[in-house]
């Protein structure tokens, strides 16, 4: 190719890189954007949510660690200010409900726990979730850097990964009935 076309064709690429990385940087810091923006994210009151199943080594979103770990974990990783994971949350909280042979639980991959919860109260999403501002999760289960994704464990392996949104709670079902 000539030369000023490839020099056309960077230009283009870096143009456009930077557009994306300051649309993100612009969200992520105006207020205004947030879909939670009446929780600031200097705050750092997390309101009480539901006690959180025994099994994942991280803190609970509120709550402390109760119970017996069941055979099948599904874990939603998560994000408040992520749009597809608000449209999701509520599916699997349904998924949740419909299949209690399974612990379901979510992951908030942020560092922002009180937005977390707020988004949770919010939704009227009473999942239990544990709070990962490090990525912990992610790294031990080698998860792609993205949100909304849905690991399913047994027995504390890994069984399956799922780097998508689910729409409804029979979708999710459906996936994790196929993995296992």
């Amino acid at each position: 190719m000539k030369r000023s076309i490839w020099i056309s064709v960077i230009v283009i690429v870096a143009v456009t890189a930077l557009v994306i990385v300051g649309a993100r940087s612009l969200l992520m810091d105006d207020p205004s954007a947030d879909p939670a923006a009446e929780h600031s994210a200097a705050e750092t009151v997390v309101p009480d949510r539901p006690d959180c199943p025994a099994g994942i080594d991280l803190p609970c979103l509120g709550g402390e660690v109760a119970g017996a770990a069941k055979e099948v974990t599904v874990v939603n990783v998560w994000a408040w200010w992520c749009q597809p994971c608000r449209a999701e949350l509520p599916a699997v909280q349904e998924f949740a409900r419909t299949h209690p042979e399974y612990s379901v639980v979510g992951v908030h991959a942020d560092g922002n726990a009180a937005n977390g919860a707020a988004l949770l109260d919010d939704l009227g999403v009473d999942l239990p979730s544990y709070q990962d501002g490090s990525g912990a999760f992610a790294a031990a289960q080698g998860l792609p850097p993205v949100v909304p994704v849905t690991v399913v464990l047994r027995g504390g392996e890994q069984v399956a990964v799922f780097a998508r949104e689910f729409t409804s709670a029979d979708e999710l079902a459906e996936a994790v009935e196929g993995a296992l």
